[in-house]
């Protein structure tokens, strides 16, 4: 096991590595007494990162073989989005919680525990941070860019699977979406069914991203033998059976974004 160490912001932070064949896995103080998990899987000639959010109660699972065993449509995806040329890191669970639930994502330690997971990937790589959510996940990555406004590191904010429903905290229409001054990509299914997602609800994020200088959204049909819960990752909420076409559009757009 190695240790890393450096100092940033309020003590000296600590990270502990425990390697694998592809990706590594790191522990990282974001508050104290807390440590974060991060997974970081590198890719050379990189010219941006993808800093991955998960849904559910996030996390990404353990570490096999190098890659991430979670199902999650992003978690599952690390493999397309090194290919299509990202680093890729994806934001663990804090060590004082088992669980995000929606009102974690939008808490201030939250925000406190996302902002040293990224100064840590930064100590891995200068390349520009695309934060990415999916499902619950598109509450923190919603979260986190607008609390990071005016952060020349972050690239844009991709969304994929939003959650709109406003009787649940942090929704991303209920977020101060105004104040977004960067790229967004909104990503969902036509055919997803989950009552929380809907696809028709995709408008009022749109609408929502008023000073937004280049949005997009693109709504995927297609797919195949979704299975289980609607508002599950093998369903059409998690891009089943087109996971490439779906991270290579994402990564054509967050390359050249355009409207």
């Amino acid at each position: 096991m190695t240790v890393l160490r450096w100092v940033a912001g309020w003590a000296l932070m600590m990270c502990s590595l425990v390697a694998h064949a592809d990706g590594q896995t790191f522990k990282v103080a974001t508050r104290p007494g807390v440590e974060t998990s991060v997974y970081w899987e590198a890719r050379e000639d990189a010219k941006a990162t993808v800093f991955l959010f998960t849904g559910g109660n996030g996390g990404y699972g353990k570490v096999v073989d190098g890659k991430p065993s979670s199902r999650n449509f992003l978690a599952r995806s690390v493999a397309l989005f090194l290919a299509d040329g990202f680093n890729v890191a994806i934001f663990g669970l804090p060590s004082d919680t088992p669980a995000l639930d929606y009102s974690d994502r939008v808490d201030e330690k939250h925000l406190t525990d996302v902002r040293a997971a990224l100064e840590f990937v930064r100590s891995k790589s200068a390349a520009p941070i695309w934060l990415v959510g999916t499902s619950r996940g598109t509450i923190s990555a919603t979260y986190v860019a607008i609390g990071s406004a005016g952060d020349a590191g972050i690239a844009g904010l991709v969304l994929t699977s939003s959650v709109t429903a406003f009787k649940k905290r942090g929704a991303v229409p209920a977020q101060n979406l105004a104040a977004l001054k960067l790229p967004v990509l909104v990503v969902h299914h036509a055919s997803d069914a989950c009552p929380i997602c809907q696809p028709h609800e995709m408008d009022w994020i749109m609408k929502g991203l008023k000073n937004a200088p280049v949005k997009k959204l693109v709504m995927v049909t297609g797919g195949v033998n979704p299975s289980g819960d609607v508002c599950e990752a093998m369903h059409y909420h998690g891009f089943i059976g087109q996971e490439k076409e779906v991270v290579d559009l994402m990564a054509e757009w967050m390359k050249n974004p355009v409207n």
